[in-house]
């Protein structure tokens, strides 16, 4: 559902743009600074894109599966350098929060002991912001960057009392695209943005749970994948 909303936003950034009435505008000269800084909190669906092994698919093994998705939560602080007057280089380093469900089926049954893996992410995205045309107090703009991200809560060893079979990887680096629209405010300017990102590291640690190798054995490889809606107060 998430998702989907986001989509949805994505689609309207057009239209919110081509609204807008002659109006005056705010002064925007914190925006007009080479540097300049802000904050960010958010909302994020953390996801998996998981390829199932040969072994799984071909045999009755385990298949793996992402559940629904659940909310989570992003916090940065916003660096903000205008090199020219259409982009700016932005650095936004803090911290996301969330959680991500595996359900494994066997003979499309669901097996007990599904695997809930939580990760609280410092991340360092590093992005470029491509601005449009400034309407009235509206500008809409495109984000892209790249963004190392380390999961202070993945496990260097199994813990048997948790039940959780499966271990990722700290590491992982990420690419971004999205879009968004400055509302420039009398006092600051707000940044509405929708974004997605995509892990490029396969964060599996294959090496499998004693006693319990068929959770691992299961899966070839799983990249991270994750939605982002921001709020960027400048």
């Amino acid at each position: 559902m998430l998702k989907k909303t986001f989509i949805i936003l994505f689609l309207l950034i057009p239209l919110l743009a081509s609204a807008q009435k002659q109006k005056p505008k705010n002064d925007s000269s914190y925006d007009d600074r080479p540097l300049h800084f802000g904050f960010s909190i958010g909302l994020n669906t953390m996801d998996f894109k998981i390829k199932p092994s040969q072994f799984s698919v071909n045999t009755d093994s385990l298949f793996p599966e992402v559940a629904v998705l659940n909310p989570g939560v992003n916090i940065q602080v916003v660096i903000n350098y205008r090199p020219a007057n259409f982009f700016d280089l932005r650095f936004l380093p803090g911290v996301s929060l969330g959680q991500r469900t595996i359900n494994f089926y066997k003979n499309k049954t669901l097996v007990n002991g599904n695997q809930k893996l939580e990760s609280s992410f410092l991340e360092f995205p590093l992005m470029l912001k491509f601005k449009g045309m400034r309407l009235n107090n509206v500008r809409p703009y495109l984000i892209s960057g790249l963004n190392f991200k380390y999961d202070l809560a993945g496990k260097k060893e199994y813990d048997d009392a948790t039940n959780i079979y499966l271990r990722l990887r700290r590491a992982d680096l990420y690419y971004d695209i999205g879009a968004g629209m400055d509302f420039y405010l009398p006092e600051f300017k707000l940044s509405i943005e929708v974004k997605m990102e995509n892990g490029i590291r396969d964060v599996l640690v294959h090496s499998p749970a004693p006693g319990h190798p068929e959770y691992c054995n299961a899966i070839e490889s799983l990249r991270s994948q994750m939605w982002v809606l921001a709020f960027h107060f400048e």
